[in-house]
């Protein structure tokens, strides 16, 4: 479909000369002599773009747009004005009511033509960011659940998100921290800014004080420009740091000052940079633990700790299962092209049985690779693969695994240890043999 551009003037030559220049680019065009032909035009014909000259009978070019902007419309469609040499101030009255550009007659045919190309480029681009925002906020804002233990999360989440206050979320890994982070940013006054991701443990030192400071030019080698940091991106919005707990302590430190004095140094500045920010940060390690063994901050982690949710394994709140296993087959359903999918009632119990060690992550990619793998529309405990959930909850002399209760990173370790000593007994405690 070729773009639309309604010409709005009462002067049938310039409205001429306005069609055979346009239609000449590839435009479309339609026209109204009057403003409220224009607002019918406008309503009927939907434009991408209107030439709108100011003087106008019956319904002045001003008045339209004031229409315009009380209606909300503006904010979808561009409106340049047209205006003679002796009516600048007029154009400049029109921008203020939500006018995008002015143009003065005699029209300058180049100049026109690059004013309309840069409006319809804003316009398009405005499109794509509230497409893409509207994914996101598809993808990210739907904490799925109604169990006690997740509602009192979110009510509380919701309360606290209206403040400033820094948020620690806890709980294993799996459970949706990252969920709740960008929840909260989007419960705040900061929705309208930007929400920066941290991955506190997928960089090394270097790489992670570069991404959250910035640097300055010349401060090492390759650094032929400055650039900002991630804290300085986000200024205005939130801060979500995820995997906190491991931080390097000398970053950590860096930290401490910013959640401090709301502000820092580049790498290789020696100029104070001032951010607003709001920080979340997120760990599924036990910080009171590591600060007990010197690898967290004790001070840091007061900073952090003003408002601190815990977040629910999926093991504690099996009433949710059901929703959440809707919710990914309607999801996943439609991105792979296989929608109306639903699960059968010895495969909604298969899940229901299961502990979830991988919380919701884990039932997620269940979910996934149910859908691609179910030969049915009706999916089965066969496709869920959740066969060996015995075999792992049981050691070799079929005792139970208490360890499965624990809090993660001590499951962790007792699982590790179980496998060590499985593969010892199996090799008749030849170590050699058992590391193979």
């Amino acid at each position: 479909m070729n773009t639309k551009i309604l010409i709005v003037d009462d002067n049938e030559d310039i409205v001429m000369m306005l069609e055979d220049r346009l239609r000449a680019s590839g435009y479309d065009t339609c026209s109204a002599a009057d403003g409220p032909q224009a607002l019918e035009r406008i309503e009927q014909d939907s434009p991408h773009l209107v030439l709108l000259d100011i003087d106008l009978p019956v319904l002045s070019g001003l008045e339209v747009l004031k229409r315009l902007a009380r209606q909300k419309q503006l904010e979808e469609l561009p409106v340049v004005v047209m205006t003679a040499h002796g009516s600048i101030q007029v154009a400049v009255e029109a921008m203020k009511e939500g006018a995008y550009d002015f143009l003065t007659k005699p029209l300058d045919k180049d100049h026109l033509l690059i004013v309309i190309k840069k409006a319809l480029e804003r316009d398009s681009l405005r499109r794509q960011v509230a497409c893409l925002r509207s994914e996101v906020d598809g993808r990210y804002a739907s904490i799925v659940g109604s169990s006690s233990a997740i509602r009192s999360v979110i009510d509380s989440a919701q309360r606290a998100a209206k403040s400033d206050a820094s948020v620690l979320l806890l709980g294993e890994s799996g459970t949706g921290k990252e969920l709740f982070a960008r929840s909260i940013h989007q419960w705040s006054p900061r929705r309208a800014m930007p929400l920066v991701v941290v991955n506190c443990v997928a960089l090394t030192d270097t790489l992670l004080e570069n991404e959250l400071f910035g640097h300055e030019r010349g401060a090492f080698t390759g650094a032929d420009r400055q650039q900002k940091g991630k804290l300085e991106t986000a200024d205005g919005g939130t801060v979500f740091l995820d995997e906190i707990g491991d931080m390097p302590l000398p970053l950590q430190a860096k930290l401490l000052r910013v959640l401090q004095d709301r502000e820092f140094q580049r790498v290789g500045g020696t100029r104070n940079v001032s951010v607003n920010i709001r920080i979340i940060a997120a760990t599924n390690r036990d910080l009171k633990q590591a600060i007990r063994a010197g690898q967290f901050r004790e001070d840091l982690f007061f900073r952090l700790n003003v408002i601190a949710y815990t977040l629910p394994p999926l093991r504690e709140r099996p009433g949710d299962i059901a929703p959440l296993a809707q919710f990914f087959l309607e999801r996943y359903g439609h991105e792979m092209k296989r929608p109306g999918l639903s699960l059968s009632k010895a495969a909604l119990e298969a899940l229901q049985r299961y502990s979830w060690p991988g919380n919701i992550r884990e039932l997620s990619n269940v979910l996934a690779r149910a859908i691609i793998l179910s030969p049915t529309e009706q999916i089965e405990p066969d496709s869920l693969a959740l066969t060996f959930e015995d075999a792992r909850r049981h050691d070799p002399s079929g005792e139970p695994l208490p360890y499965l209760d624990l809090p993660y990173h001590a499951s962790i370790k007792e699982h590790s240890r179980t496998i060590i000593l499985r593969a010892l007994q199996q090799f008749e405690w030849n170590q050699t043999k058992a590391a193979v």
